[in-house]
């Protein structure tokens, strides 16, 4: 049997800190504070610490894991090698399963952005024109996250300076009693969505260069900055917009509506579209090479871990992620299904760090019981978000499992060449 074609490592510890925190500030950023302070009140900067914490751990399992497995496919990989096939394929199938949905609701936020009326048709040009980026090679991945991150930095940025100046309502806000954790964990659940972009980093683990120092280094590095910036932002917007904030749809253009620097709001609209490509860029990546793994170990279908091309891409992978997400983009109502990602990838981390424990070896920045804590903050708030989406993503879990197992039993009454 011949060995599987192997990605060609070309990232450097920079441009996987980008590709991570492009991935995290992403469409997430710009809608994520309104419905976590409709949730958490006053307590908005408690959720983001808790979502923070969690972060962390979960960050440091899967520095310490991809440091030791240096391929492609994330906590798929890590949890076949350290736990067994059912625990990776659970990490893998949610995964997969999440973040493809992530990908239509990225594009379809980018095409409300841009154009409200054509929103769907300019969603799906976007996720056709990115792929095509993507099968010209992870370099250029790299290259356009760079630029597409400097655009939403310097958004914020602004934003920042604009609620900072003024001027301010009342720092009140309506929202649920102060010290409710009923209100705090389920809007740290959000929050935690919104940082969970680190993983692209270890999904691409196969491209990097030096793994064993880089991959921690731009794991830390991204959620480290990320963390900074949504912490100051929770803090600039509820002193800015007040009560007003949970009831916004979209805060950060709200915060500059409402300043001085009111006459240039559309920077703000043109940052958050190049946010949602810079997201849905890196989700397509991170799909296709999560895909390439489960292909290899037979997962999923064979064809899919086919890598090829001038620039060496899992082509196969990446276009039927594409072929998947326009079509939930000309079928399906997407925001109505997209919160089930967040408790997918709860469960992708929480496999992230029992994976972690049970290395024979842990660094210095991934004590053992730092794993522990990780792994309960994901059950935790796993199981606060709303019932509906645990219930979908819990059927969709059952129903990969249950293919799985299908496909096992078939393979074994199959005879032997």
């Amino acid at each position: 049997m011949s060995e599987p074609q192997q990605l060609q490592r070309r990232l450097g510890t920079f441009d996987a800190t980008a590709i991570g925190l492009g991935s995290m500030l992403g469409a997430g950023v710009f809608v994520v504070f309104a419905p976590a302070a409709a949730l958490a009140g006053n307590l908005l900067v408690l959720s983001v610490l808790i979502a923070g914490v969690v972060a962390y751990c979960n960050a440091v399992a899967s520095a310490a894991l991809a440091a030791k497995y240096p391929t492609s496919g994330g906590t798929y990989v890590y949890g076949r090698n350290q736990l067994g096939e059912w625990p990776g394929f659970l990490a893998g199938w949610g995964f997969v399963t999440g973040k493809t949905a992530s990908c239509a609701a990225m594009a379809l936020t980018f095409g409300s952005y841009v154009a409200r009326d054509y929103a769907v048709p300019v969603a799906v040009a976007a996720v056709v024109a990115l792929t095509g980026v993507n099968l010209l090679g992870i370099t250029r991945t790299a290259l356009l996250t760079r630029i597409l991150l400097c655009m939403v930095l310097a958004t914020l940025v602004f934003v920042a300076v604009a609620a900072w100046l003024g001027p301010h309502t009342a720092p009140e806000l309506a929202g649920p009693p102060s010290g409710n954790p009923a209100g705090v964990l389920p809007a740290a659940g959000l929050m935690f969505f919104a940082f969970a972009g680190y993983a692209r980093i270890a999904t691409l683990g196969e491209e990097v260069k030096d793994p064993t120092r880089a991959i921690p280094r731009a794991i830390l590095a991204a959620l480290a900055a990320a963390f900074a910036i949504y912490l100051l932002l929770a803090l600039l917007l509820l002193n800015h917009l007040g009560e007003r904030l949970a009831a916004s749809g979209t805060p950060l253009l709200d915060a500059v509506l409402d300043s001085r620097l009111a006459p240039a709001a559309p920077l703000v609209q043109a940052g958050a579209a190049a946010a949602c490509l810079g997201a849905l860029l890196a989700l397509i990546t991170g799909v296709g090479r999560t895909t390439l793994a489960m292909a290899r170990e037979r997962d999923l279908p064979g064809p899919l871990a086919k890598v090829g091309g001038t620039h060496t891409v899992p082509f196969v992978a990446e276009l039927a992620v594409a072929v998947v997400v326009i079509l939930l983009l000309l079928t399906t109502n997407v925001m109505t299904v997209v919160g089930f990602s967040s408790f997918g990838v709860l469960v992708y981390y929480a496999v992230a760090n029992a994976s972690a424990f049970t290395l024979t070896a842990h660094p210095g920045y991934a004590p053992r019981w730092l794993n522990a804590v990780g792994f309960l903050g994901c059950v935790v708030l796993a199981f606060t978000l709303p019932p509906a989406p645990v219930l979908t993503m819990a059927a969709v879990l059952a129903a990969g499992v249950a293919g799985r197992w299908l496909v096992l039993r078939l393979r074994q009454h199959q005879p032997k060449p």
